[in-house]
C-alpha cells in the first residue's frame, strides 16, 4: 500500500513540475523584458531537471543542471546585465513574424506529439537492474553507439580548431 502511495505522489509531482515548466516557458515567449525571460529560462531548466529525476534519469538531470543552468543561463544573465549597464537602456525585446512562428511551433508540436504516440513504451525495458544510468550510458556509447560518438567528437574538435583559428585571425595593418 505504501509503494502505491509513493507512485501516486511521484505522478502528482511529475504533473506539477511539467505544468511549471510549460508555464515558465510561456513566460519566456511572452515577456518583453530579456532579464525576466532569462530567469524564466532558469525556472524552465530546473523544472525539466526535476522531471528527469522523477523519470529516474538522474545523470541527464545533473547534466541539465550543470550545463544549462550552471553555464549557459548564468552566462546569458551576466551578458544581459552587463549590456544593460553599458547602454544605460532597458533591454526590451519585440517579436516579429508571430504568425509564422505560431505556425512553425504548432507544426513542430504536431510532429513531436505524433512521434510520442508512435513510441512503443512496452518494448522499452531496462538493460540490467544492477546497472545505473551512468553505467548504461557508458556501455552504450562504447559499444552500440561508438561510431556516432567518435564522429561527434571529431566534429566538435574541428569546430574548436576552426573557432580558435577564426578568433586568432588578424587582418593586415592592424595590431590587434
Amino acid at each position: 500500500m505504501m509503494r502505491k502511495e509513493i507512485l501516486v505522489l511521484i505522478d502528482i509531482l511529475f504533473y506539477i513540475f511539467s505544468a511549471l515548466a510549460i508555464l515558465s516557458a510561456g513566460v519566456i515567449l511572452f515577456t518583453k523584458n530579456l532579464l525576466y525571460a532569462a530567469f524564466s529560462l532558469v525556472a524552465t531548466f530546473l523544472c525539466v531537471a526535476a522531471v528527469y529525476v522523477l523519470a529516474q534519469a538522474e545523470f541527464v538531470a545533473v547534466t541539465q543542471l550543470m550545463i544549462y543552468v550552471g553555464g549557459i543561463v548564468v552566462l546569458l544573465i551576466f551578458g544581459v546585465m552587463l549590456t544593460n549597464k553599458i547602454t544605460d537602456k532597458g533591454i526590451i525585446t519585440s517579436s516579429y513574424n508571430r504568425f509564422l512562428g505560431a505556425i512553425i511551433a504548432i507544426s513542430l508540436f504536431v510532429v513531436l506529439f505524433y512521434g510520442i504516440l508512435k513510441i512503443n513504451f512496452g518494448a522499452v525495458e531496462s538493460q540490467s537492474a544492477d546497472m545505473n544510468n551512468v553505467n548504461q550510458i557508458g556501455v552504450e556509447l562504447l559499444t552500440e553507439y561508438l561510431l556516432p560518438f567518435e564522429i561527434a567528437a571529431v566534429v566538435l574538435l574541428v569546430a574548436l580548431i576552426g573557432a580558435s583559428v577564426i578568433s586568432g585571425y588578424k587582418t593586415k595593418g592592424t595590431d590587434e
